[in-house]
């Protein structure tokens, strides 16, 4: 180990050789003993290697920006929630202020990524990805499930769809017309690509989720446009109205629940 990890091991924590820690390359997880301690390099020797956890299924989060400490503190909870990739949004009702310094504070932003990967014993980091516009965020050609939560009183919950419910997991004729347009596809791929890529109304056997969240006074129609032509889902997490980072704990913990295999 090299640079301001051997540093921050060896001078702050005031590590000792013969000390046994858990290290990670991203892929492999190990525990490994302290060998010698120099000034900016640590050395192990590789005890075991040691089981790794990784997730049924990989999550795409779309968060919109609020307030730094709100927003930061969503992205940590993310992080130990297991979401894979997280992508900052420029919403239309953001705050401007916010959207202009968003870009210094990437920096900063990675920081928190990774030390909450190191808290929860994740082997991988998210991916953070650059600010970006709603509308552009959704055309993604990510497949898998994808969830858009709406605070609409006629948005379906959030349960409904993760049950499978045939209802939810299909469109209209007039919704799949209007998203055969917008992707070139006949209606039943259009279908497929609303909710369920893969064939199915249930949520089951889903391996990629993508959830999209909007900032506080919610999204605009133009938003709610963009997200229906992209294969959102809308969904509800209840008639109570939660702030951005208290929605992003919610429905990560019930596509954890839902869809996870623990």
């Amino acid at each position: 180990m090299e640079g301001e990890a051997a540093h921050h091991l060896g001078r702050v924590l005031r590590a000792q050789i013969g000390q046994v820690y858990e290290l990670s390359d991203g892929q492999r997880a190990c525990l490994a003993r302290i060998e010698e301690v120099k000034r900016d390099r640590v050395e192990f020797a590789l005890v075991e290697e040691l089981p790794v956890y990784r997730p049924a299924f990989q999550t795409t989060l779309l968060i919109s920006v609020v307030k730094f400490d709100s927003f930061e503190w969503a992205m940590e909870k993310a992080t130990e929630l297991g979401v894979g990739r997280i992508v900052p949004l420029a919403a239309a009702r953001s705050e401007k202020a916010l959207l202009s310094a968003a870009p210094k504070r990437t920096e900063r932003w990675k920081k928190i990524l990774l030390e909450a990967s190191q808290q929860s014993r994740r082997v991988s980091i998210p991916a953070l990805a650059h600010l970006a516009k709603p509308e552009a965020a959704f055309s993604s050609r990510a497949k898998g499930l994808r969830i858009l939560l709406s605070e609409r009183p006629d948005a379906p919950p959030l349960r409904s769809i993760l049950e499978g419910d045939g209802s939810i997991g299909r469109i209209t004729d007039a919704t799949a017309e209007e998203a055969n347009q917008a992707i070139g596809g006949p209606a039943e791929e259009a279908n497929r690509a609303i909710g369920d890529p893969e064939g199915r109304r249930a949520a089951g056997g889903t391996t990629a989720v993508t959830l999209a969240i909007g900032p506080e006074g919610g999204w605009t129609d133009a938003e709610f446009d963009a997200a229906r032509a992209a294969g959102f889902q809308e969904a509800s997490l209840g008639r109570l109205i939660l702030r951005t980072e208290t929605a992003v704990i919610a429905a990560l913990a019930a596509l954890n629940y839902a869809l996870g295999e623990d």
